[in-house]
């Protein structure tokens, strides 16, 4: 930019944050159709687990400094972690979750993941050009 300040994008905008929101509707879309025995025993674990990923990215999102944004999301890391590689994954095992919604879900996580990493790497770089950046 021509003034030297960094643009605002707004949470929303954040492909981070679109791929958290896409990885919930699949999740409520498992969730919805379950029994009132699998939701309180499975169910809502996995699906509180996967909505705290978007949660914890807009929260972060919202902070001023860099150490309480990095908590927000290494929080969500640790969500999405919780809810693919355990929920998820034993949803599938115990067919609770079909082929083709394992695909979906696979297909958003890895690279989730890794804006998530990314995400911290760069909020952790931002102390160095001042406590209070902004990504």
């Amino acid at each position: 930019m021509m003034d030297g300040k960094k643009k605002f994008i707004q949470l929303k905008d954040l492909e981070i944050y679109q791929l958290s929101r896409k990885l919930s509707a699949i999740a409520w879309g498992i969730n919805s159709r379950l029994s009132y025995q699998e939701k309180k025993t499975w169910g809502d674990q996995m699906l509180e687990s996967i909505d705290s990923v978007g949660a914890n990215i807009a929260e972060g999102y919202g902070r001023y400094h860099y150490l309480e944004k990095m908590r927000f999301y290494f929080i969500s890391r640790a969500s999405l972690s919780e809810g693919k590689e355990h929920w998820l994954d034993l949803g599938f095992e115990r067919g609770q979750i079909s082929q083709e919604e394992s695909d979906q879900i696979c297909v958003i996580h890895k690279p989730l993941q890794i804006k998530l990493n990314n995400m911290i790497s760069k909020t952790y770089e931002s102390k160095k050009g001042g406590e209070n950046g902004r990504n």
